[in-house]
C-alpha cells in the first residue's frame, strides 16, 4: 500500500521492520536521513506500531564503533535500540535462513538484506523502513522509504 505525499506511510501496518541504515542515520549522522529516521521512530511510538530487528541488523549497526574498537559505544546504541517500545529482536534461525534463501535467489538481493527481509516477514510486519533505494516492496512487505518521514 504505497503512500502518496502527505499521507501517513505506516497507515495499516501494525508491526513493522527496520533496516540497520535507520539506526546508522539516527546515531552517526546529523543531516536529513538523521532527522528521517528520528521521524519514522517518533511515528512508529506514536501510534503503538510493534517493530522488528534482525539480529543481523544489529550487528550491521554495531560494526562502525566496532571497528573503532569502541566496546563502550557497542553497548550504547545495544542499550538505545533495546530500549525501543514494542521491539523484537529477531534470531537468525533456520526458518529465516531459508526465507531468506528463497528471497536471495527470487529478488538476487544481497545476503544482510535477504535475511533482514525475512526476518521482518517471519515477526509477521508488514513493512520494512529502509533508506536502500535498491529494495523493492513484494508480497505480504511494504518497503517504506525513509524519505516518507520529510525532507
Amino acid at each position: 500500500m504505497p503512500t502518496r505525499p502527505g499521507e501517513d506511510p505506516l497507515l495499516g501496518h501494525l508491526a513493522v521492520g527496520l533496516d540497520s541504515n535507520v539506526f546508522i542515520y539516527l546515531f552517526e549522522t546529523s543531516g536529513v536521513e538523521a532527522a528521517q529516521a528520528g521521524r519514522a521512530l517518533d511515528a512508529i511510538n506514536t501510534a503503538s506500531i510493534r517493530v522488528a530487528v534482525s539480529a543481523v541488523a544489529i550487528a550491521e549497526v554495531l560494526t562502525g564503533p566496532a571497528r573503532a574498537a569502541d566496546r563502550a559505544l557497542m553497548e550504547r546504541y545495544l542499550d538505545e535500540i533495546r530500549s525501543l517500545e514494542r521491539l523484537t529482536i529477531v534470531p537468525v534461525d533456520s526458518d529465516v535462513a531459508f526465507a531468506a534463501a528463497m528471497l536471495r535467489g527470487r529478488d538476487k538481493v544481497q545476503m544482510s538484506d535477504a535475511i533482514n527481509l525475512a526476518a521482518t516477514r517471519m515477526s509477521g510486519a508488514t513493512a520494512f523502513i529502509t533508506n536502500d533505494r535498491r529494495l523493492r516492496s513484494s508480497t505480504g512487505l511494504e518497503i517504506v522509504p525513509l524519505a516518507a518521514f520529510g525532507a
